[in-house]
């Protein structure tokens, strides 16, 4: 039996991505769309890099950190919209084997990581309030690149398990994954393999990634908003409280999504709400972020008119 599943896996040489297939009227609007979101979403995020970098204003701890979470956005998005928009145009939804799983470990190491760079963007936040006078200290450029670097180290080096788990199952049956790029709970739908082992393995490996960072985003934030409540004047709250309110809106929309599309009972009749609540975090998170911060922030208002 085991034989004839290996023999079947064999012959499956690539994937077919439903994608949003049950409205075809709509391809060239969806094209249309999603190629502005995409276009925002570079230009955005590109321009706070080339701000970071090039504005001696812009060199501190937050705006590094700021300057990695748009990098990290620009790929989080290059590696789903591209071939979502071709989809769109050609209508061959197929993606070879090797081109999955090469697309669902650098969507889950970029995923880990924005959750990790997440959680030293609020840690720097919680030095800058609750610790003024060690920040200097604390945030130092060496904290900050280690930080950094620590981020995406954890991101790609965990998911290379979970990508190797989800790659040595066997797939014999239909090959169409029902969804727009290749995530790991509708893979394990399409295995013919024993998939508990897997699924808590990878429960596992993702609860390491999201976790740790989540709680430590939540530690950080408690302990702001407890400082920020003692501080005597509104005005002296108000401009704390400004200083951390875009990473925060950031943080929600980015955790928001994300808990409740992994919550959600894996049930055929929530697959489409799964679908939309994924655009989120995947798509439209990434085109939000620069909007969130550079229309907020002073700072970056001034390097534009410079």
């Amino acid at each position: 039996m085991a034989d004839a599943k290996q023999a079947n896996q064999t012959f499956l040489t690539e994937f077919i991505l439903l994608g949003f297939g049950n409205t075809p009227n709509l391809r060239i609007f969806l094209f249309l769309f999603f190629s502005l979101i995409y276009l925002v979403t570079i230009t955005g995020n590109v321009l706070i890099i080339l701000l970071v970098v090039i504005d001696q204003h812009l060199h501190t701890p937050m705006y590094y950190f700021l300057g990695n979470l748009s990098c990290l956005e620009t790929c989080y998005t290059s590696n789903i919209l591209p071939r979502m928009l071709v989809n769109f145009l050609t209508k061959e939804n197929r993606i070879s084997f090797r081109s999955c799983f090469l697309q669902f470990y650098f969507f889950a190491s970029l995923a880990c990581a924005e959750c990790y760079l997440l959680s030293a963007m609020s840690y720097d936040r919680y030095v800058a309030i609750c610790k003024p006078l060690h920040y200097t200290t604390l945030m130092s450029v060496r904290s900050c690149l280690l930080l950094a670097a620590g981020s995406w180290l954890c991101g790609f080096l965990a998911s290379i398990c979970t990508t190797l788990y989800a790659s040595w199952l066997t797939f014999c049956g239909p090959n169409e994954i029902d969804h727009f790029f290749c995530d790991y709970t509708p893979l394990l739908v399409l295995s013919c393999s024993e998939t508990c082992e897997t699924e808590s393995v990878m429960s596992i490996l993702a609860s390491a990634c999201t976790m740790p960072p989540f709680l430590l985003t939540l530690a950080s934030y408690i302990c702001i908003i407890t400082a920020i409540l003692k501080i005597p004047s509104s005005l002296g709250r108000q401009k704390a409280f400004s200083t951390c309110a875009s990473h925060l809106t950031v943080v929600t929309l980015f955790y928001g999504t994300l808990i409740v599309v992994y919550i959600l009972p894996k049930a055929k009749a929530l697959r489409e709400l799964n679908k939309i609540l994924s655009v989120f975090y995947t798509i439209l998170t990434p085109m939000l972020n620069p909007l969130i911060y550079s229309l907020r922030n002073k700072n970056f208002k001034e390097a534009l008119r410079k």
